[in-house]
């Protein structure tokens, strides 16, 4: 952001409380924008024209609070990108899902033959394609509740909100607002654009028809009425603008397991179709599709038990839709930083589906708590022992999935590092 802005002629100042940031700090100061690392000095927020936060930066902290106090503007990401993009954008939010269904609508349009540039919150910011020559046909941007509290010129030519549940809670001051963050994303669209909607979310039934666009819907549940049906057999459109009724057989999905996934196919088809792909390049991105890492990922087999790492299974949904792909035992490894989430809601999906669970991490002691009158809990100091104590307690034809319903900062970097410990750690293991 700090480069694009300065690109276009603007002073910018970078801050950043993390004393370490020295070499991020002389990079830009190379390009000519001044830093203050280490230290937030409440006049650098009161003189600027405006603010734009990282988005994981709550706008609650004090300089910011005190710098609008004042009058100064807080900007977000999403906006500024939306003040110089002239691209069609599809915008895919959601507690869970968004990174798989935003790599699909890029997949599904490729496939039929219309470029893409695919970035937000999926890694790649959404400046370096302002800072690009600009030859994509699409812009495919995953979109997080952080970027979206700051949104309000926004403007996606299709929308798709996958689902919402519980998580961040450490961040909003209640589930409500977690919710409207979410609904955010629709705010600017206009009757020529595409809302896509699972009709499970909360509040669909309130905001859903207040969107001035045309709404498709999809969903799980065989009592409701939507344009994309999910069963276990497959996904049936009906009455879609210009394909009309038409289906995916689940036997071409085997890389994208489970009913979510099959909703996260759902969207990113009916989003897709709306910027030009067709049902013939959909089914040959799903064919070629090799799922993701981190994502009830298969690491290896060894003495008949399989290893899954599903480190990207931050929340509690997440675990649940995890453990809902298995039909045999599963020994759990689950814990990190908590985020407000209650455990009690894994409950049904312990009983029915998890011998034994390890708990790591912060929240050990509340998965303990939570779950040892169901099944047996032990504690683990770390991953390496997490799974070993899997290794000599797994039987033959059981699951060993790593799905830990929080954050890891407090044992790692970010999600990707936890999980590449844990496949590190099992292929480590000898056989016999």
């Amino acid at each position: 952001m700090a480069r694009f802005l300065r690109s276009k002629g603007f002073e910018v100042k970078a801050t950043d409380i993390d004393p370490s940031k020295t070499r991020e700090a002389e990079i830009l100061r190379d390009l000519g924008v001044d830093t203050e690392i280490g230290v937030h000095h409440q006049t650098t927020f009161n003189q600027a024209r405006a603010i734009i936060p990282s988005p994981g930066i709550p706008t609650t902290i004090a300089p910011m609070v005190q710098a609008m106090e004042s009058g100064v503007e807080i900007l977000g990401e999403l906006d500024i990108f939306s003040q110089y993009n002239t691209t069609p954008v599809i915008a895919i939010t959601g507690t869970n899902g968004k990174t798989t269904t935003t790599t699909l609508c890029r997949d599904m349009l490729e496939a039929s033959g219309i470029s893409t540039f695919m970035g937000g919150n999926i890694g790649t910011p959404l400046m370096d394609y302002l800072m690009e020559e600009q030859t994509a046909q699409v812009v495919v941007a995953e979109v997080s509740s952080f970027q979206l509290d700051l949104c309000r010129n926004f403007h996606p030519r299709a929308a798709l909100l996958l689902n919402i549940t519980q998580d961040h809670l450490n961040r909003y001051a209640g589930f409500d607002g977690y919710t409207a963050s979410k609904w955010r994303i629709f705010g600017n669209q206009t009757e020529k654009d595409l809302a896509v909607i699972n009709v499970s979310c909360p509040g669909f039934a309130r905001f859903a028809h207040q969107i001035p666009g045309r709404t498709v819907s999809f969903s799980s549940d065989p009592h409701q009425t939507a344009h994309a049906t999910i069963t276990a057999e497959g996904i049936e459109f009906k009455d879609l603008p210009g394909t009309g009724n038409w289906s995916l057989d689940a036997g071409n999905m085997s890389a994208l397991p489970g009913a979510h996934n099959r909703e996260n196919i759902a969207a990113a088809a009916m989003a897709a179709m709306e910027l030009g792909a067709t049902p013939q390049g959909i089914r040959r991105a799903i064919d070629d599709f090799k799922g993701l890492p981190h994502r009830i990922a298969l690491v290896r087999e060894l003495d008949g038990v399989l290893y899954y790492n599903d480190s990207k299974g931050t929340n509690v949904d997440a675990v649940n839709r995890a453990l809902e792909c298995f039909d045999t035992p599963v020994l759990l490894i689950m814990g990190g930083q908590a985020k407000g989430a209650d455990f009690a809601e894994l409950i049904p999906n312990v009983q029915s589906h998890v011998r034994q669970i390890l708990a790591i991490g912060e929240s050990a002691d509340q998965v303990e708590n939570t779950f040892s009158h169901l099944v047996p809990v032990e504690k683990a100091t770390d991953m390496k022992a997490a799974v070993a104590r899997c290794r000599s307690l797994a039987r033959q034809g059981e699951i060993v999935l790593l799905s830990p319903a929080g954050a890891s900062f407090d044992m790692y970097p970010n999600y990707g590092a936890r999980g590449d410990d844990f496949t590190q750690k099992v292929k480590e293991l000898d056989r016999g």
